[in-house]
């Protein structure tokens, strides 16, 4: 994941009345795809409301989080979780919430970042390297599909990618089992 530099700051996105928004840096008016493609970048942005100067970040974080799960396909974030959620509003746990909910995403990614590692690691010397290499761009290809639900493929091409993973996988285990 590609990060911007401390030196360079966040991009500041202003907000205009009229609900355009406006990047800084690249002197353009932007949607808020944008901004979700942005942050998929590891793009740190701060989003100012033009009038008032107001830091609304978290407002348009929280817009662009309601509209990829209205996107339909495959929710984040399940209704029990969101009840949760919501009953800790005024709690006095709140203030306790956002970090909890902050460390254990980066121990999420951690955990994701290792399991790719793990799984490259594995198979680097051995004569399935290439097949490993191929699973793991499928892999990506997948989780980058469940990431944008609108742009998921269509069920017939999902079933004949699932079927396409399950062969290989056995093709796999066959030669495991022979060299075993």
């Amino acid at each position: 994941m590609k990060k911007a530099s401390a030196a360079d700051g966040p991009v500041v996105i202003k907000k205009y009345a009229n609900r355009r928004l406006y990047n800084t840096e690249t002197s353009s008016y932007i949607t808020l795809d944008h901004l979700a493609a942005m942050t998929r970048e590891g793009r740190d942005f701060k989003v100012i409301d033009a009038r008032s100067d107001d830091d609304i970040t978290h407002n348009v974080l929280t817009q662009i989080i309601m509209e990829e799960e209205a996107r339909g396909g495959q929710t984040m974030l399940p209704v029990s979780f969101l009840r949760q959620l919501i009953s800790l509003y005024g709690d006095s746990m709140q203030t306790m919430v956002p970090g909890y909910l902050e460390a254990s995403m980066d121990s999420f990614r951690r955990n994701q970042e290792q399991f790719k590692s793990a799984v490259e690691g594995a198979f680097a010397h051995s004569p399935f390297a290439e097949i490993a290499k191929r699973n793991m761009e499928m892999f990506e290809a997948a989780t980058q599909a469940f990431k944008r639900p609108g742009a998921a493929a269509t069920p017939a091409a999902k079933d004949d990618e699932i079927a396409s993973l399950k062969a290989q996988l056995a093709e796999l285990q066959a030669k495991v089992d022979k060299l075993g």
